[in-house]
């Protein structure tokens, strides 16, 4: 039996398991909006702008590890989706992206609302399809889902002309996906393990940058052991955390532009770095060219354009993170790291002061992330958007498991807190979900609160509440001699904001009431929003310049801080 093309994509999604879409109507999808009633397994989430709609099924796919999809119209609702594309892109994380388009006919001849989408979204998909056939459309999306699951995932973007979605053809859904000269899962080289084994079993002050590719791979416990095995200490990429439980002896917490002094001179002195799933960038590493250059850098990657791409890598072991470890366990010593453990105990205690949540009488960020997470224990879901309080949420917050912190890491995307969290709620209903944002970003994307309202999703949102772009002003303060300038941010009153929203906000002004206004939202049924107002100008610390090394790492100055972690 034929069925129209709108029909064959929503039986496509069925088929690849995507019970989600986060969409937002217009003229040429109408046909696919007209179908969705008659399938009602697939749940479409109206959000209220279409960057947003990106941002959720981006979140969503992190807390499920299932496949995120979002759906847009042409021109303005498909480049609505490129921020949220390129987020995905830099982050390696799994998202079908459809939009549709013009009619065939008007391609190319600047019809209304038209985009070439296709050709927008080419430096920032890992594939993208134009799909001219509703014959092709089964076989695009079983395609399309294999590739942006597997291997390094990523976003791929389908785009329809609206008379495709209209043309009728059978279903036909491909048993098998095989791409010619596509390889996701290559064979280990078991001679490149035992290579880098040599190299770790010899090392006497080596560390492991474990990544977000530990995440992605679930190979969280293969991490755990190979660490415990070998006695090594573990730092983390701020998208690795939560790949090893903060807690664990073996654990030194965030290296980088903001990542503790111990981790940051750990990487510095290392003889051997043994890097597990990371790009290393310049966010993690500081100036490459002074990177460590003496020690020996042994690289697991599934993509093998990652090996010596920033850092020379004496032995690159290609693979995902879960294959390769369990190749490498085995063949690695028993061993222990006493001295270089030891010394490392001693620099974070001389140093606790540059980590510490600040003594004075007012209200700090770093308080109330800490609290959040004290007051709400292993299973909550932290949610950042970008800028000094994620920063302050990777410092502050005990992550313990994969993907407790969702976040935007290499593109910094400021708005992606709130919608992130809306999705990651969906994939987890059963679970606290807490979006830390500020009161920069959330104004980016503070619409999908009518979302959540909608949806019924019992988010709660942290406004940190500066009445500043944080991070800006702190360079401005720094590096540009105190000249703020487009930087001091005005915004509505919060409170009012949630209430015309209906739904329940209050605000918190002393540092005495952050605990009990975290356990009242968490008695709250529905969605809270609160106005933390904390202090106007406090810094993150440490810091590392832009074009600094790690091993020039700037302390917060002790006067301003208690020396507690």
């Amino acid at each position: 039996m034929q069925i129209s093309g709108a029909d064959i994509v929503l039986e496509s999604l069925k088929k690849l398991g995507i019970d989600t879409v986060f969409g937002y109507p217009g003229g040429v999808v109408l046909p696919l909006y007209d179908r969705f009633p008659f399938h009602p397994e697939v749940r479409h989430i109206l959000v209220r702008h279409e960057q947003a709609g990106g941002h959720a099924a981006d979140g969503y796919a992190r807390a499920s590890g299932k496949l995120g999809c979002a759906l847009a119209t042409s021109g303005p609702g498909a480049t609505n989706l490129v921020t949220a594309i390129a987020n995905a892109q830099m982050d390696s994380v799994p998202t079908l992206f459809i939009t549709g388009n013009v009619a065939r006919s008007l391609l190319g001849r600047d019809g209304f609302q038209e985009a070439d989408i296709t050709g927008i979204t080419t430096p920032i998909v890992k594939h993208n399809y134009l799909v001219m056939r509703v014959e092709d459309l089964a076989y695009t999306f079983a395609e399309a889902a294999f590739i942006a699951t597997t291997g390094r995932p990523g976003p791929v973007h389908i785009d329809i002309p609206k008379d495709v979605f209209t043309d009728l053809a059978e279903f036909e859904w491909p048993e098998e996906v095989s791409i010619r000269g596509y390889q996701p899962s290559p064979r280990v080289d078991m001679t490149a393990v035992a290579d880098a084994a040599a190299i770790i079993d010899a090392a006497d002050k080596p560390i492991i940058l474990a990544g977000h590719g530990v995440i992605l791979s679930r190979a969280h416990e293969e991490l755990k052991a190979f660490a415990e095995k070998t006695g090594i200490p573990v730092l983390n990429t701020l998208l690795g955390l939560g790949s090893i439980p903060r807690d664990h002896a073996l654990s030194y917490g965030m290296l980088g532009m903001h990542g503790s002094y111990e981790a940051n001179h750990a990487a510095s002195n290392a003889d051997v770095i043994i890097g597990i799933g990371n790009r290393m960038d310049d966010r993690a590493l500081g100036r490459f060219a002074d990177f460590n250059p003496t020690a020996k850098i042994v690289h697991i990657d599934i993509d093998a354009a990652e090996h010596g791409k920033n850092i020379n890598t004496i032995a690159p072991l290609l693979g995902d993170a879960k294959s390769v470890l369990q190749a490498l366990i085995p063949a690695v010593a028993q061993n222990t790291h006493t001295e270089w453990l030891r010394w490392m105990d001693d620099m974070r205690a001389e140093h606790a002061h540059s980590m510490a949540i600040p003594s004075g009488p007012g209200l700090s960020v770093q308080q109330i992330c800490a609290s959040i997470s004290e007051v709400n224990g292993d299973e909550v879901i932290i949610v950042t958007d970008v800028g000094q309080h994620q920063m302050w949420a990777a410092q502050h917050v005990k992550f313990s498991f994969p993907y407790q912190l969702i976040t935007s890491g290499g593109l910094g995307t400021m708005g992606f807190g709130a919608p992130a969290a809306m999705g990651a709620q969906v994939a987890c209903p059963d679970k606290a979900v807490w979006a830390i944002v500020g009161d920069g970003g959330f104004q980016m994307t503070m619409q999908e609160l009518a979302t959540m309202v909608d949806e019924h999703l019992p988010v709660k949102i942290a406004i940190m509440n500066n009445g500043y772009l944080g991070m800006v002003r702190q360079w401005q303060e720094l590096f540009y001699k105190d000249n703020y300038v487009s930087v001091q941010i005005s915004q509505p009153d919060f409170v009012k904001i949630a209430e015309a929203y209906g739904i329940l906000g209050f605000r918190v002004t002393d540092k005495d009431q952050v605990d009990d206004a975290i356990r009242r939202a968490n008695e709250h049924p529905g969605p809270v929003l609160i106005d933390f107002q904390v202090e106007a100008e406090d810094n993150v610390w440490p810091m590392v310049p832009a074009g600094a090394s790690l091993s020039e790492t700037v302390e917060a100055p002790r006067t301003q801080q208690e020396v507690s972690r």
